[in-house]
């Protein structure tokens, strides 16, 4: 009876697996052939909502019908629950494993014992960044792994070698930042910065500051102290 049981279930879910990867092939075509600047499609898969399949293209989140007829940027609200289901889909795709950051193109603060751990990209022309460092000022026991992002212009790249060339770099960013004194003209190998900016294009980090924590959440823009305490306790 368990056997027949089992064999009926596998009849059934056959069948839906070949109509699902149907459907998945003629949405990949459809969409392809249609709307070629749209991007590569890198997933398809079903959505909460029966016969509206999620499409993901790099971290950008769409939806379509069975056969990609139709196609819906925006987000997708789950009512009951009261949820932003593609602002958490994103979150997710946009999290990046803190292990996995090259910590080596990066320089250390560090204050207190340094026991909780985010990182920062950030431009040294960046307003907001400098607002930003003058908050995380209220923060103790933390180690602060700064990625300088030179993305505003050539002035910014000029900026970033002279800091990252220095011997004293989170002195010397320090200075800069909170006190506006520019570190002296300096040249040293600055491939860390140029792999920075290409890393930034692989996660789409357009903007600074961006901040990630140790659990892998992704703060784009500047926060208050108190914002990154809660952050820096839940990434615990």
């Amino acid at each position: 009876m368990a056997a027949m049981t089992c064999l009926m279930a596998l009849a059934v879910t056959l069948p839906v697996q070949a109509q699902t990867a149907a459907q998945e092939a003629a949405i990949r075509k459809n969409l392809t052939e249609r709307l070629p600047r749209m991007g590569k499609i890198d997933d398809v898969a079903t959505s909460p909502i029966n016969g509206l399949f999620e499409i993901r293209v790099g971290t950008e989140i769409f939806y379509t019908d069975a056969e990609g007829n139709y196609l819906i940027q925006g987000a997708l609200i789950d009512t009951k629950q009261k949820k932003n289901l593609t602002e958490e889909r994103q979150e997710k795709l946009l999290a990046i494993d803190f292990s996995k950051l090259p910590l080596a193109d990066s320089f250390t603060i560090v204050r207190g014992n340094g026991s909780r751990k985010m990182a920062m990209f950030e431009d040294p022309n960046c307003g907001y960044c400098k607002r930003f460092e003058r908050d995380l000022q209220k923060i103790d026991n933390v180690t602060v792994h700064v990625f300088l992002l030179p993305i505003l212009g050539p002035d910014s790249v000029e900026k970033s070698r002279n800091l990252w060339c220095t011997a004293d770099k989170g002195k010397a960013w320090l200075d800069w930042m909170l006190r506006n004194v520019a570190a002296p003209k300096n040249t040293c190998d600055t491939s860390a910065l140029a792999r920075n900016v290409e890393f930034g294009k692989t996660h789409r980090i357009s903007g600074t500051p961006t901040l990630f924590f140790a659990n892998g959440t992704r703060v784009p823009g500047a926060i208050g102290a108190a914002d990154v305490e809660k952050l820096l306790a839940e990434a615990k």
